[in-house]
C-alpha cells in the first residue's frame, strides 16, 4: 500500500508518519482485504490540529474521515477511530448481505465543475443568470448498486453521490435527507 502523509504549513516528523502507518495497517488490515493507497493530511486550524484521512480500496469504494484535537497524535486517533466504526459497519453489511463484490467498480469519467455563486439577484438577472464557472476539473462516476452507493456515500462522509445503477446503467442519485433517511433519485422508475 503507498502511503502519503504530509502537513499543510506544520512539521510533521518521522515518529508521527510511523505510528500512523502502524494504525492505519491494523485497522485496515481488520477489516479491508486490499486498501491501494492512503492520503493522511495535518493541519492546525486555531489552536486544534486537524486530521484528513482518505483510503482508496481495490474495489473501487473510498473511506474519509475526519478529526480534531489539540494534540496531534490524538487528531490522528480521532480520525481513525471514525475509519474504523465506518469500515466496521461495511465489512458487517456485506456479510449481511451473503455478498461480496467479485470485480473491481466500473468507473466512468465526468467533468466536475465549480460555479461562482452570485448572491446579488440585480447582477444575477445582469448576467442572464449564465453562471461563471470558476474551475473545471475531471471526476469518475462508480458503477454500484443502490446499496453499495449508500455505503460509499457514508463511508466518504458525503451528504450526496452520484452513480450508475449497474442493473439500469442509468445515472442516479443517493442523498441524505434532512429528517436523516436516505433519498434515492431513479430515472429509471419514471419511464
Amino acid at each position: 500500500m503507498r502511503y502519503q502523509i504530509s502537513g499543510k504549513q506544520i512539521d510533521i516528523g518521522e515518529a508521527l508518519q510511523v505510528h500512523v502507518q502502524t494504525e492505519l495497517n491494523e485497522i485496515l488490515g481488520k477489516y479491508a482485504g486490499r486498501p491501494t493507497e492512503a492520503v493522511v493530511t495535518f493541519s492546525k486550524s486555531g489552536q486544534e490540529y486537524v486530521c484528513e484521512s482518505v483510503v482508496h480500496l481495490s474495489t473501487g469504494l473510498t473511506v474519509q474521515a475526519k478529526g480534531s484535537d489539540h494534540e496531534i497524535y490524538a487528531a490522528f486517533d480521532a480520525s481513525s477511530e471514525k475509519m474504523d466504526k465506518q469500515l466496521r459497519r461495511n465489512k458487517r453489511r456485506l456479510k449481511d448481505h451473503h455478498k461480496e463484490r467479485s470485480q473491481p467498480v466500473e468507473l466512468y469519467s465526468a467533468g466536475s465543475y465549480i460555479l461562482d455563486g452570485i448572491e446579488d439577484s440585480a447582477v444575477a438577472e445582469e448576467q442572464d443568470a449564465t453562471p461563471i464557472i470558476v474551475a473545471e476539473t475531471e471526476t469518475k462516476i462508480p458503477s454500484l448498486t443502490v446499496g453499495e452507493a449508500v455505503m460509499q456515500m457514508e463511508l466518504a462522509g458525503t451528504p450526496v453521490i452520484m452513480f450508475r445503477d449497474e442493473k439500469s446503467k442509468k445515472l442516479n442519485v443517493v442523498y441524505k435527507r434532512d429528517d436523516g433517511n436516505i433519498g434515492w433519485i431513479d430515472p429509471h422508475a419514471a419511464d
